[in-house]
């Protein structure tokens, strides 16, 4: 709701010269601000030179949490590609449209071990893979690649740029026209990287780090926009501005983002059912809490 409020707030021109709103409170004594929010205390005193205790501090809202993820079983945590194990903000389906807060933490906590489990039982089982020296030198090429390039794009330059986009055009308030535009910046982002450039050794170099992890953010800022364009209705933490309403012929629906090449393909999958004993709690759980009531 806050987050909203906020993003109208700016949407609508009302926002600071940096695209946020103020927080106050400094009417609280400053013994109590430090005692209650010593990170964000330190934090505004020593990144932004201010004092929370004497002034408002400027926010915005910004992603936390990635609900969507890797497709996986629910028993043993494993993705369709074998070997490949996925738990927690990495794998996807738990939340539905929208996380309660601390859900994450017994997320993790369960199919973070379920996953260490089926893993460990794979590798026991598993017979040595065999190595392919091509398929390494291609890779070794591909990671190189950025230091042959000479007078290419800057990496902090087009991880700039995707963030400014993705912030714009998909964020808490979603439109056709903004989503298809999204997928134009996302498409240029991509030319730019195949010629990203960066310079030093390759001993901690943080921009040749990043323009390796520009490719996983390119992919996912792309299968996030996608699926933000096919879902014609607002659910959850996904709010589009032309369809408002709840469509109960979504809600029944999944969206799957396959690798086709180098493009990528969505597809509709229904729900699963919900097994019994679960459907069964959930009903208990709610008679006794309107018994409550």
């Amino acid at each position: 709701v806050v987050a909203r409020a906020i993003y109208t707030e700016v949407r609508e021109g009302r926002g600071t010269e940096h695209g946020g709103a103020y927080l106050d409170i400094w009417h609280k004594p400053a013994e109590y601000v430090k005692r209650k929010l010593p990170s964000m205390y330190h934090q505004f005193l020593e990144l932004a030179d201010v004092d929370i205790t004497k002034g408002p501090m400027e926010v915005g809202p910004t992603c936390h949490y990635m609900m969507g993820g890797i497709r996986v079983d629910a028993e043993t945590a494993q993705s369709s590609l074998a070997g490949l194990f996925a738990a927690g903000e990495a794998a996807a389906g738990l939340h539905g449209a929208n996380r309660l807060g601390g859900n994450s933490l017994s997320d993790l906590l369960v199919f973070g071990r379920r996953a260490g489990l089926a893993a460990a039982k794979h590798a026991s089982a598993a017979p040595a893979s065999a190595l392919d020296s091509r398929q390494i030198d291609e890779a070794e090429h591909d990671v190189r690649a950025p230091f042959q390039q000479k007078e290419g794009d800057n990496p902090y330059a087009i991880h700039r740029d995707l963030q400014d986009a993705m912030q714009k055009l998909v964020g808490i308030f979603r439109n056709k026209e903004d989503l298809e535009r999204s997928l134009g910046e996302i498409a240029k982002a991509k030319k730019r990287l195949g010629r990203v450039s960066v310079e030093g050794s390759r001993l901690y170099n943080p921009g040749w780090h990043l323009a390796l992890d520009l490719q996983s953010m390119l992919t996912v800022s792309e299968a996030v926009a996608l699926s933000a364009l096919a879902r014609e209705e607002s659910r959850g933490a996904h709010s589009r501005i032309d369809f408002q309403k709840l469509d109960p012929a979504w809600g029944v629906k999944n969206n799957i983002i396959e690798r086709d090449g180098e493009a990528m393909r969505l597809r509709q999958e229904n729900v699963p059912e919900m097994p019994d004993p679960l459907r069964s709690l959930l009903a208990e759980e709610k008679g006794e809490t309107a018994r409550r009531g």
